[in-house]
């Protein structure tokens, strides 16, 4: 049969708890499946013109030619689960998640394929158990259409999806969507600016790194003023390629005024354009445009960070006095590695993380006086034993503490290496000597959310979760936009050790919607649960710990990771024993 291409809505569901369900009673939970999809799903299916492709053992596949027939089946079907489930036993619950996408398909033997039904899927793992996932275009194309409401989940890195996609959740009260629009976030107490990243104008992709590079340096030197509230990179870059509107982002960053800019090659010239703009109203506040020799560019950085503080003046008076950029690179072809390995880092998988140790390395070979390279390698070697198990950790360890010493012996000055080099302290279990190299690193940049971050962690680690938790949240207000999955789950962490399990599971939640994949979060919320006598649940949770990464399970639970207290490693142990774990 020939393949035929249309543009159709997708929606995929799958049973939450599965193999749980299927371990506990395999005959019944068949059968209570085979009648849940003859009376909830087919016919909600039939009456809003969709089709059901295909059933899987736990889940269906089922292609719309309309976004809101695929909502209205999808939000039907939830609240008829959550009325069947309304007098059931937690733990003998049959619970859905369901994903919808729009996009291409093709169609092929009955079947449809294409990245339109991956995108689907992807968005299925990341819904809750009786929730929903939407990209971006579906919640684009129902705006208006139905009573529905949103939440914004950010930007999602999905497996096997090249780019990273918008996901909204689907609140499951008939709202209107305006309704859950976040409120706005008050403004701080002194100037806040976020940096856009750079549009690059260019006809050459390769100076996606150059232009990403300017506005990354930019925000780092005015995060050194103590005068000003400066949003992280992270964040700030959540709307790189995007057409965005100034007051959207201050709306959505909680900031004053917005610095964007474009960036245009041409042999060995160079011209850049930034305007600062005023995100309330709209109006120009600054703009400048800079024509220069590429071997002027780390002066061009200073030139507009200059410009910049002097047009938020004079709130900034004492700005000049606090005035300290990182020692730039000598070499702009180190420069151009470590931007390039800041890409790789960014996609956060084992891949990727490899790719970035090699550019972070070429950047040292190249010029071996730049502490980019250092620090950045040390943030790759890290994640390859802390988060990828793909060397060992005590050896990772050691060599990040030695690359942060070097980045910090290089440039004193330097807030981001001696956040690396506190960070490589408090792993090795040297929580004072982490806390003092964290005061240091804030005490040079105030607006550094990594300081803020590592400062939260080691309080956590070193029995003062609560003062931990307010750092962590700074970083989080620092950093609004960010995939915070692994911030949050240390929020709840920090609510564990404190004993507010319920806040804690309510953290860790949050944090899974951020960071589906990240392992640890169930562990902790399993941890909760247990403690709270919710066992059906925090065997699911254990059980998702243990099956996405069994090897960091062990490493944080079979045995004591050097920075966790005997005392707080008994008190987890004790709450996933609840949760039903038998080591």
């Amino acid at each position: 049969m020939t393949a035929t291409r249309r543009l159709a809505a997708i929606l995929a569901a799958d049973m939450a708890g599965y193999s749980r369900l299927i371990g506990a009673a395999e005959a019944g939970t068949l059968q209570a499946f085979k009648t849940i999809r003859a009376e909830v799903f087919e016919p909600r299916i039939a009456e809003h013109n969709g089709r059901l492709v295909k059933t899987t053992g736990d889940g269906l596949l089922v292609e719309f030619s309309s976004v809101v027939d695929a909502l209205r089946c999808a939000t039907e079907a939830q609240t008829h689960m959550a009325e069947r489930n309304a007098t059931v036993p937690t733990d003998r619950r049959i619970e859905f998640r369901i994903g919808i996408n729009v996009g291409d398909i093709v169609i092929e033997d009955g079947d449809i394929f294409g990245d339109g039904v991956n995108i689907a899927a992807r968005l299925e793992g990341l819904a809750e158990p009786g929730g929903i996932c939407v990209s971006a275009l579906v919640r684009r194309d129902a705006a208006g259409k139905l009573d529905l409401a949103f939440e914004d989940l950010g930007e999602q890195t999905l497996k096997n999806i090249a780019r990273p996609l918008r996901v909204y959740r689907v609140a499951t009260e008939r709202v209107a969507e305006a309704a859950t629009e976040p409120a706005p976030l008050t403004l701080p107490d002194k100037p806040s600016v976020a940096v856009l990243p750079f549009t690059n104008m260019s006809t050459e992709p390769e100076q996606e790194f150059f232009a990403d590079g300017i506005a990354e340096d930019v925000i780092t030197a005015l995060s050194r003023y103590p005068s000003l509230f400066v949003i992280a990179r992270n964040s700030s870059f959540t709307y790189k390629g995007r057409a965005v509107n100034v007051k959207e982002v201050g709306r959505e960053l909680g900031v004053r005024y917005v610095l964007e800019g474009s960036l245009r090659k041409s042999g060995n010239r160079i011209r850049i354009t930034a305007q600062l703009v005023e995100a309330e109203n709209g109006k120009h506040v600054w703009a400048e445009r800079y024509d220069r020799d590429l071997a002027d560019i780390f002066a061009l950085q200073d030139e507009i960070t200059e410009a910049v503080t002097i047009a938020v003046a004079p709130a900034i008076a004492d700005a000049e006095q606090h005035r300290a950029l990182r020692k730039p690179p000598s070499s702009l072809d180190a420069w151009g590695a470590y931007q390039r390995g800041l890409w790789h880092l960014s996609k956060a998988n084992a891949e990727d993380n490899a790719l970035a140790e090699k550019f972070f390395q070429r950047a040292i070979d190249l010029d071996p006086i730049f502490g980019g390279g250092y620090t950045g390698l040390a943030t790759a070697l890290h994640r390859a034993g802390v988060m990828f198990q793909t060397r060992n950790v005590a050896e990772t360890l050691s060599l990040e503490e030695g690359l942060a010493r070097q980045a910090v012996a290089l440039d004193g000055a330097d807030a981001e290496a001696r956040s690396h080099l506190a960070n490589a302290l408090y792993r090795r279990g040297d929580y004072e000597g982490g806390l003092a190299e964290a005061e240091r690193a804030l005490a040079i940049s105030p607006n550094l959310a990594v300081a803020h971050s590592v400062l939260g962690r080691t309080l956590l680690f070193s029995g003062r979760p609560e003062k931990g938790i307010a750092a962590l949240r700074t970083r989080i207000r620092l950093d609004p936009r960010a995939n915070l999955g692994t911030v949050l789950m240390q929020v709840a962490l920090g609510l564990y050790l404190c004993r507010k399990y319920e806040e804690a599971v309510e953290a860790a939640k949050q944090a899974i919607r951020s960071y589906p994949q990240f392992p640890n979060t169930y562990r902790w919320l399993a941890a909760a649960l247990g403690q709270m006598g919710q066992t059906g649940e925090a065997r699911e949770a254990l059980e998702k710990a243990i099956a996405i990464a069994p090897g960091s399970f062990d490493m944080y639970v079979r045995k004591r990771v050097p920075w966790m207290r005997p005392e707080d490693h008994a008190h987890m142990l004790e709450g996933l024993r609840k949760a039903g774990w038998q080591g």
